[in-house]
């Protein structure tokens, strides 16, 4: 399954490659983008575990950045 948000705050592509590559290594995630310039996520992973992978998601985000948000389109 493919989910998309917006991601607000980041201030540079090296952070915006830091932080995708730490979504990358959660469990349960397929493959994660992120857009720097059109401020896009975009998370593919297994349907069955949705809200437990978009929690962890979210907890990643705030540990690695904790001035970025996320809202999903």
């Amino acid at each position: 399954m493919k989910s998309k948000f917006r991601i607000k705050g980041l201030d540079c592509a090296n952070c915006a490659s830091g932080l995708e590559r730490a979504l990358n290594k959660i469990e349960g995630i397929e493959n994660a983008v992120i857009s720097f310039m059109t401020e896009r996520l975009e998370i593919e992973y297994d349907e069955n575990n949705k809200d437990e992978i978009l929690k962890k998601v979210k907890k990643v985000i705030k540990k690695e950045e904790p001035d970025v948000t996320i809202e999903e389109i």
